[in-house]
């Protein structure tokens, strides 16, 4: 049982939505935009037909990482849809929630024992905030979803935002490590070398299967074994960036 109440989202209302002041101009430009404006009405008819959507907090990820401090991004696809686990960040849930396959494979590739371990040296419940507070952004690239529906609110207009917030980082971040996992993920790493590119940024894109336990040991690249974040660890140590990730 989670150790606070299950919340959902209760209006849109993104010009209240916290978020640090370096990402406010692309997310009111979004809204302003006519897939901003679409998905507003989307959200509002199904919150007034009685949907349950989650997290509470969509843009938490952006309250959490202002854009000067990412040193990382590891971007999901959209947010867990049971009540009280998404919390507004990619792979994380809230304090107590059981943590989901993905989450423990991810524990099990740091090296970590799973919170249920009851460890000392155990992360002390699935929350990966810490993790956001240090410059690992944690974007999903659809920001709500509902109840018992996965993806039922994938191209509805998110991903113009989330693919405007990637570009943005890319041209911002440097040194920035990227791990994507998985063919959506994926997807994005044109973007990302593009606009890395086209702004000599230094990146680091790290790609492997995605870490559900239905290909996380699977080939052509298992997500399970791969070293990834030993590797990231050190690229970023070598460029002077420690205690990310």
């Amino acid at each position: 049982m989670s150790l606070f109440p299950a919340a959902h989202l209760a209006a849109w209302t993104p010009e209240a939505w916290p978020v640090a002041p370096s990402w406010r101009p692309v997310v009111d430009a979004f809204v302003a935009s006519p897939d901003g404006q679409a998905l507003g009405a989307f959200i509002r008819r199904r919150l007034a037909e009685g949907a349950t959507l989650f997290p509470p907090q969509p843009l938490r990820a952006l309250e959490l990482t202002p854009l000067p401090a990412v040193r990382a991004v590891i971007l999901g696809q959209d947010p867990y849809h049971g009540a009280g686990q998404a919390e507004g960040l990619a792979f994380s849930v809230a304090p107590g929630v059981r943590l989901p396959p993905s989450l423990r494979n991810i524990f099990k590739e740091l090296g970590q024992p799973a919170p249920s371990a009851g460890r000392p040296e155990a992360m002390p419940n699935g929350s990966l905030v810490p993790w956001a507070q240090r410059g690992v952004l944690l974007l999903n690239t659809c920001l709500t979803v509902e109840e018992g529906q996965p993806a039922s609110h994938a191209r509805r207009g998110w991903e113009t935002l989330t693919d405007a917030l990637i570009g943005c980082v890319a041209q911002t971040a440097s040194p920035c490590v990227y791990f994507l996992w998985g063919a959506h993920a994926q997807a994005k790493a044109g973007l990302i070398a593009t606009q890395a590119a086209a702004h000599g940024r230094e990146v680091c894109v790290i790609q492997t299967n995605h870490p559900s336990p239905l290909s996380a040991a699977r080939g052509p690249v298992p997500f399970l074994g791969s070293g990834q974040f030993d590797r990231a660890r050190q690229w970023l140590a070598e460029r002077g960036i420690v205690g990310v990730i």
